[in-house]
C-alpha cells in the first residue's frame, strides 16, 4: 500500500521545527516540511499559495496547517486536488475572527504595527502565539526563524485582509478551547481539544498524534 503524503504548514513566521514532536504511523503515512518563503513584491495570498503548491510533489496530499498556516493551505487548495485539508489553531473564514482583527481592518490600524519591534523575539512571539510567552522564550526562539521585516508587513497584512467568507465545509478544523488569538467562541464547527491554546501544536501533540491518524482516514461523508 502507498503511503499518504502529509505535507505540514507552519503558523506565521514560525518554521517547520514546531513539528520535531509531531508523529504518524510510518507504516500508513510520510509527511513532508513545507516552510515560509520571502514574498515577492506586491504579491497576493493567492498567487503566494499557488507558488508554494508547487512543492508538493505528490497526488491527493493531505495539507495541514497551523494557524496563519491553516489560512494559507486553505488557499493552496484551490490549486491542488487534496486529500485533506486540516486547520489548526486557526480560521476558516474572515467571519470566524476575533472583534480586533475586524477593527484592525476597519481601522487600518495594522499598519501602524513597528515590523522592526516585532522582528525581536519576544515581541514576535506575543504577536504570534499570544500573551502568555515569558517562561518559553527561550523555546519559541527556536521555533520563530522568520523575522524578514517584509515578510512580517505582508503576513499581518494578508491575515487582516483575508477576503474568505463563505467557510469550504470540507476543511476539517481542529481548535483549542483556551486558544487566545482564535477565541473559541468566534469558531464554528470544530473539533475541540480540551485545555489547548494557540500553541497546542507544541503542548497538545500527544493529542494530535493520537486522533490526526482517525480523522485522516475517517472515510467522506460528502
Amino acid at each position: 500500500m502507498s503511503k499518504i503524503p502529509v505535507y505540514l504548514m507552519p503558523g506565521l513566521a514560525s518554521s517547520a521545527a514546531i513539528f520535531e514532536r509531531f508523529a504518524l504511523p510510518e507504516e500508513m503515512f510520510e509527511i513532508f516540511l513545507l516552510e515560509w518563503e520571502i514574498p515577492v513584491d506586491n504579491e497576493s495570498l493567492m498567487e503566494y499559495a499557488m507558488r508554494i503548491t508547487k512543492k508538493i510533489k505528490h497526488k491527493n496530499p493531505v495539507l495541514i496547517g497551523v494557524s496563519f498556516g491553516g489560512i494559507l493551505v486553505q488557499e493552496m487548495a484551490k490549486y491542488v486536488k487534496a486529500r485533506k485539508v486540516i486547520i489548526i489553531s486557526s480560521v476558516k473564514s474572515n467571519v470566524e475572527f476575533p472583534r480586533r482583527l475586524k477593527i484592525a481592518k476597519t481601522t487600518k490600524a495594522y499598519k501602524l504595527i513597528p515590523m522592526k519591534l516585532i522582528a525581536n523575539i519576544e515581541s514576535l512571539a506575543k504577536f504570534s502565539f499570544g500573551e502568555k510567552v515569558n517562561q518559553r522564550l527561550k523555546l519559541y526562539e527556536k521555533f520563530l526563524s522568520v523575522r524578514d521585516i517584509g515578510y512580517l508587513n505582508w503576513a499581518v497584512e494578508q491575515v487582516i485582509l483575508w477576503n474568505r467568507t463563505v467557510v469550504d465545509e470540507k476543511v476539517i478544523h481542529i481548535h483549542g478551547d483556551m486558544d487566545d488569538v482564535f477565541p473559541i467562541k468566534y469558531i464554528q464547527n470544530c473539533v475541540v481539544v480540551k485545555g489547548g491554546t494557540h500553541i497546542m501544536i507544541l503542548n497538545k501533540y500527544k493529542w494530535l498524534n493520537e486522533n490526526l491518524p482517525g480523522i485522516i482516514l475517517e472515510t467522506e461523508k460528502k
